[in-house]
């Protein structure tokens, strides 16, 4: 992630020689748009976090390592494509996940629902997007995720 950020930091330093004011004038621009995000985001991020904070942890274990390999990869399905988790939370969850038994495929379309499909996102994504594409981007995001998430398991050798 440093790297990115040096990356970033370097091209914003280019551009700042190249065209200050245009850089600038783009700067403003965007934190505009974060500050008049940024409310609806945290308080959205704040509402989840306790709900998250709510569910047992036993709960979430069975739902992710259940004995029925269908009912656990559905079960992962819904709970990620509700769920809001950082790459840097949910990779290093899923591998604990792995450890203490989930299939590769029930990891696969938790992972994918919790990076692709945005169920609590959506009042605020709508907005932005409009409904129609927000719908059909959640709809295409949730598919591909079945789909990695069968792949995965034939991978894998978890399906026949």
């Amino acid at each position: 992630m440093l790297i990115l950020y040096m990356i970033t930091g370097l091209i914003l330093g280019f551009s700042l020689l190249a065209s200050p004011g245009k850089t600038k004038s783009a700067l403003k621009i965007a934190l505009r748009r974060f500050l008049k995000i940024a409310p609806e985001f945290i308080g959205m991020l704040m509402l989840l976090s306790i709900a998250l904070y709510m569910i047992p942890e036993q709960l979430l274990v069975q739902v992710l390592t259940g004995d029925n390999k269908w009912s656990a990869t559905i079960g992962a399905i819904g709970l990620g494509s509700v769920t809001i988790m950082p790459g840097f939370v949910a990779f290093p969850l899923c591998g604990i996940l792995l450890q203490i038994g989930a299939l590769y495929m029930v990891l696969s379309a938790f992972s994918t629902t919790l990076m692709m499909v945005g169920v609590a996102t959506f009042p605020l994504e709508k907005r932005y997007l409009g409904t129609q594409l927000t719908l059909w981007r959640n709809a295409v995001s949730f598919i591909i995720a079945i789909v990695v998430a069968i792949a995965t398991g034939l991978f894998f050798g978890e399906l026949p």
